[in-house]
């Protein structure tokens, strides 16, 4: 780079030949004096040494020569300033490059060097020549940095004793810009653009400057370590040789290389950059993701992700993290944090304890246990002030004062201090928590969050965790959930792929591989479909569990096309501070299309259980079709069955129960609603006693006869034909299984009947 050639610069003063008029004994600037008029000076036309010379009689203790032409200095540009000198007699001086740095509207510009390095004259009649080199950037070789100069009035001083008489050849100034620029074209360096990288010097405005003069040319941070005290914004593409240090509060913005690669090259450790990356994607509108581009990035405690944007406790906007891998650096800082405190909690008021005893040390997305609180219940806020803590779920039975125990997960991404984020997706990334940490915890409320193509691999406790009311409308879609705790028995385990409070929930195509639940739903309006879920272990006759919970007894709900692996479907109200019955009681699933299936578990496994927690619920509308049960290994006795820990169900008011078109292979006792057979009364007898031997699901009762027809002729004990109608008796035997068909004789004979367990008229 020359300026002289590319923009036909003019850089060199005129000889002294030329006269002397534009030579200043002052500073340069129009009005000082001139070696032409002032005296001090004379031009020398013929030297032995010089073609011709300046000959000064050094008067001042500083003697200065400036020329009065104003030499244009330019950022990037480098001017390397020569003069050579020597002295005939007197004291013996010293000489140096100096100048005057001048700024738009002819103000001096102050603050910056104005001298080169010194050279002292040793010998008289020998030739030194000195040098110095001037530019915008504070570069290795430059001699006076002037940043914000437009100008100089270019020259030397002669410094040391008076009297001597030194004559000077012609200035010569020279762009030597090549010497600190690659040779390449396209780059603007900060440097050039007075950035210091010394990790104190605030470069915000050379960095901003140098973007806006970029003008399609990529900007280069050099070697150096930069602080910027400031928001950045590059509109033009950027490239990082050296690294960025800046507090959470100012964002680093890259308009056109917006990926996790660029912050990766500007910060000093790939945590800081992920969180610079999220913190631009949420403050910046012209990308709706942030790519990580396929990289691991190391993650040694957990990341608060509104830390990292704090100027903003909502969002609502679509944006997407995609492509990389989380991982967690094991160490103390996962750690959960355990919390025990007293509180108190009111039936009238079911989502708060009051009077909360160290609350402050209490977080916001802590697991709650304690007597009567139904699994997956956490703290969605804390209210210190008030000794107040907010429940994510009710509590079924915890009316009065008890201790509680809070513990707090911790999570590779945290999103607990948002108020609420919405259109936030997950898309391609793999989660290694390498069995120390959780994955992903929601902010307090939010819509439409998605996980799709994800991996969760080897969560300490949690896959992702809804604390509040974030699942609202969340989708779980094609993420494969693997265990750390794959190795140990079912009931040892804690650990569980997810959970959500509220409703129209997707969880689809996923899998799950051995934790202790696979989820734990709340609310409603749920699709759960082609998900493939195991929970088994390599015990003989091991324990199965719940692996998909729901909790709310009318959860509007399907569940289809899934692959339930050695656990169960459970449905409770064990979020329900009132779990008495009232409403609809359990109603609104639907069970269809799916594959159960169990090794080697015990003959009393069940695959679908309803467990009451309160007294008087009932089944209200359910629908169980077209599924397979499969065992292998050790036959179970059936396929479905009630909890009766807390409370049994109320048969005598199910009603809209659909339990049909299933397959059993290894199942003892089949269950059927309707249940369709032949009943054979092999002797006479006016009253049949017809026993449902189980069929009826859920131990229900015959409490509705469809239809019964004779199959052939029904005969008395004379052999002859009976015409009569039969009447019939339900609910009838020691637990109302039985019905009887009553004739007007004794006969015999065979009916083929049609008796539900529910009655779909009510």
């Amino acid at each position: 780079m020359n300026k002289v050639i590319t923009d036909g610069l003019d850089l060199m003063p005129p000889p002294f030949v030329d006269g002397l008029d534009v030579w200043s004994s002052g500073d340069g600037t129009p009005g000082s004096d001139t070696y032409a008029g002032a005296g001090g000076g004379a031009f020398v036309p013929a030297d032995q040494d010089f073609a011709g010379a300046l000959e000064i009689v050094k008067s001042n203790s500083v003697q200065q020569l400036r020329y009065m032409g104003e030499t244009t200095i330019l950022p990037g540009c480098y001017l390397k300033v020569t003069a050579r000198v020597k002295c005939l007699s007197g004291a013996l001086p010293s000489v140096r490059i100096a100048g005057w740095p001048g700024q738009a509207g002819g103000s001096e510009l102050t603050g910056v060097t104005t001298t080169g390095p010194s050279v002292a004259l040793t010998a008289y009649g020998q030739v030194f020549e000195v040098t110095a080199i001037i530019g915008t950037g504070q570069r290795n070789g430059v001699d006076m940095v002037w940043a914000d100069a437009n100008y100089g009035h270019i020259g030397l001083d002669l410094t040391g004793p008076n009297g001597a008489v030194v004559r000077v050849d012609d200035i010569e100034i020279e762009d030597i810009t090549s010497a600190f620029l690659r040779d390449m074209l396209g780059i603007v360096d900060v440097r050039d653009y007075g950035a210091v990288g010394d990790g104190v010097t605030d470069d915000a405005a050379a960095f901003e400057a140098a973007d806006r003069d970029a003008n399609g040319r990529e900007v280069v941070v050099t070697a150096g370590t930069y602080f910027l005290g400031d928001h950045v914004t590059f509109q033009s593409q950027v490239r990082f040789e050296g690294k960025v240090i800046m507090g959470e509060e100012h964002r680093l913005i890259f308009q056109k290389n917006f990926d996790f690669e660029t912050y990766a090259d500007a910060f000093t450790t790939e945590e800081i950059a992920f969180r610079k990356g999220f913190q631009a994607l949420l403050n910046f509108s012209d990308h709706e993701s942030l790519d990580l581009g396929g990289r691991r990035i190391a993650v040694s405690a957990p990341i608060d992700m509104h830390a990292a944007v704090n100027n903003r406790p909502e969002f609502a906007t679509r944006r997407a993290i995609r492509n990389g891998q989380l991982e967690a650096i094991p160490g103390t800082a996962w750690d959960d944090e355990v919390v025990t405190a007293q509180a108190t909690y009111a039936n009238s008021d079911p989502l708060v304890l009051t009077n909360v005893t160290n609350v402050a040390a209490i977080q916001p997305g802590s697991l709650i246990t304690g007597n009567g609180v139904g699994r997956e219940v956490y703290v969605k806020s804390v209210d210190v002030s008030g000794s107040r803590v907010y429940l994510s779920n009710q509590l079924f039975d915890a009316q009065g004062t008890q201790q509680y125990t809070f513990t707090r997960f911790k999570y590779i991404l945290d999103f607990s201090g948002f108020e609420k984020i919405s259109d936030l997706i997950f898309d391609h990334l793999e989660f290694r928590c390498n069995s120390a940490a959780s994955a992903v915890l929601l902010p307090e409320r939010g819509l439409i969050i998605q996980f799709r193509d994800c991996w969760f691999n080897k969560p300490k406790d949690r896959g992702i965790t809804s604390h509040g009311e974030a699942c609202q409308g969340m989708m779980v879609d094609r993420c494969n959930f693997e265990s750390a705790e794959s190795p140990i028995p079912t009931q040892l385990r804690k650990s569980l792929c997810f959970n959500t409070n509220k409703n129209d929930v997707k969880i689809r195509n996923n899998r799950s591989a051995r934790f202790r639940h696979f989820g734990i739903m709340n609310g409603s309006g749920n699709i759960i479909s082609g998900n493939h879920w195991f929970n088994g272990d390599d015990e003989v006759a091991g324990v199965r569990l719940g692996g998909l919970i729901l909790t709310n007894p009318s959860p509007i709900t399907t569940v289809t096309g899934n692959y339930i692996d050695n656990n169960f479907v459970e449905w409770t109200n064990e979020h329900d501070a009132s779990p008495e019955v009232s409403g609809f009681s359990f109603s609104g699933l639907s069970i269809t299309n799916n594959i159960f299936m169990c090794i080697d578990a015990t003959p009393a496994f069940r695959w679908i259980v309803i467990k009451p927690y309160g007294p008087g619920h009932y089944i209200n509308g359910m629908n169980v079709q077209g599924n397979i049960f499969r065992t292998f290994g050790v036959d179970i006795e059936r396929v479905e069955d009630v909890d009766t820990t807390f409370a049994e169900l109320n048969h005598d008011r199910a009603r809209n129960v659909i339990f049909q078109g299933n397959s059993f292979h290894g199942i003892e006792q089949q269950t059927r609603n309707p249940y369709i057979d032949v009943h054979t009364q092999a002797t006479e007898d006016q009253t049949w006693v017809v026993d449902t031997a189980g069929y009826l699901p859920f131990g229900g009762q015959a409490r509705v006869l469809d239809s019964i027809v004779p199959v052939f002729a029904v005969r008395n004990a004379s052999g002859d034909a009976v015409f009569a109608n039969p009447y019939t008796s339900q609910e009838q035997g020691a637990d109302d299984t039985q019905f009887y068909v009553v004739w007007p004789e004794p006969v015999r004979g065979q009916v083929r009947f049609s008796v539900r367990m529910d009655n779909p008229a009510v």
